[in-house]
């Protein structure tokens, strides 16, 4: 196995680690306690936080895939219902809560997989990567489960930075990169609403990969579509390779072990099947 393949492999362990602060409703509750109420107001305030009180506009160009309109409505505005520090905590101890609700209690587990997650997050390289910097400087909680979320937050937003990096070497603007990914996979019907484009937005990009020869009248992905969403999805394996290799392929293997059935717990409890993460059922 190379070390891109571990990295997407050991990806599809951590990610569903880090995702319950967006689908677990101990999660919610924690946004909802802080002030935070309605979902994408603890979205944007929980993984915007640790950049401080930022506007619309790096929110938008860092996570890259939402619809510039869907943003603003977000932001600055949840920072007048709690600061950022009062988001950080909130979205830590939901996502702790949520995973000791439902992942086995194994706590020598928890704390091997944080051990090794930890490595290699403190050996991630974060130049260019903003949202991975911003997360991999804050203080390192106490306790097994804190310590194993925020390794894999470090991780998956190194990864996402990276695969945005990889976005825009393809000349793919936000809007169009979803409908790539439609192209290839299907599922407009959920990107196109949980990422606020519109109708005219959407279809204008139908229309800008047509004339690229990347989809089809219809919006399906052509032969040159498909290599161009490989090399993307390949690129970003890459890219999000660095950190692993402080971790030998002896302890690579030993955590994808440890991992994978808290990884399945969570996935089982709270990962949606099509999700925005583009994750595959296990």
């Amino acid at each position: 196995m190379t070390i891109a393949s571990a990295a997407r492999n050991l990806w599809q362990l951590y990610e569903p680690v880090h995702a319950v602060t967006y689908f677990a409703p101990q999660a919610r509750v924690a946004f909802e306690n802080a002030g935070l109420r309605g979902y994408w107001r603890g979205y944007f305030a929980g993984r915007a936080a640790p950049l401080g009180a930022v506007t619309a506009a790096p929110v938008t160009a860092l996570f890259f895939s939402f619809a510039p309109a869907m943003v603003a409505r977000a932001l600055p505005d949840v920072w007048q219902r709690a600061t950022p520090e009062k988001a950080l905590a909130a979205r830590l101890n939901g996502a702790v809560a949520a995973l000791r609700a439902i992942m086995p209690d194994e706590p020598a587990r928890w704390a091997e997989a944080a051990d090794l997650l930890e490595v290699a997050a403190g050996a991630a390289g974060t130049e260019g990567r903003a949202l991975a910097a911003a997360n991999a400087v804050l203080p390192r909680p106490t306790g097994a489960l804190a310590r194993l979320w925020q390794a894999a937050t470090v991780l998956r937003e190194h990864r996402g930075d990276g695969h945005i990096a990889a976005l825009v070497n393809a000349e793919l603007t936000s809007c169009q990169a979803l409908v790539l990914r439609h192209g290839v996979h299907g599922g407009r019907d959920q990107l196109q609403p949980n990422r606020g484009w519109s109708d005219s937005e959407w279809d204008a990009a139908v229309g800008e990969l047509t004339v690229r020869g990347l989809v089809d009248g219809s919006g399906r992905a052509t032969g040159e579509g498909l290599e161009l969403h490989g090399d993307v999805e390949n690129r970003t394996d890459r890219l999000a390779a660095q950190p692993w290799a402080a971790l030998s392929v002896a302890e690579q293997e030993r955590l994808a072990g440890v991992l994978a059935p808290l990884a399945a717990a969570a996935a089982d409890a709270v990962v949606p099947y099509p999700n925005p993460m583009g994750l595959p059922r296990r």
